[in-house]
């Protein structure tokens, strides 16, 4: 998904921008929270973020990382947060394994 206004203001990235990112976020939780039967008010509640919080991620694609986790937690998604910022493997041992 990308964000069509702001890739009309730079028509030569092919990467998506953050605000990208975000509705792409918002919109696989929404699935996933209705995938696994939680309403937004059950899901508050139990994650311990606040039902404006949740509806303005929902909506808008903005949160905190704290409530982010949260909601991860309970969705039992936190895994998923171990790969961002990873280290790259280092390309050059694997083209050492190629080149004998």
């Amino acid at each position: 998904m990308y964000n069509i206004l702001a890739n009309a203001m730079n028509p030569y990235s092919v990467k998506p921008l953050p605000s990208d990112i975000q509705a792409s976020l918002a919109d696989k939780f929404r699935k996933l929270r209705k995938a696994q039967g939680y309403s937004q008010e059950e899901m508050a509640k139990r994650s311990g973020v606040s039902l404006g919080s949740l509806k303005r991620f929902e909506n808008t694609g903005l949160i905190s990382l704290e409530s982010l986790l949260k909601l991860s937690h309970l969705l039992d998604r936190l895994e998923d947060f171990k790969v961002v910022f990873a280290a790259d493997e280092d390309m050059k041992r694997i083209e050492k394994l190629f080149k004998s």
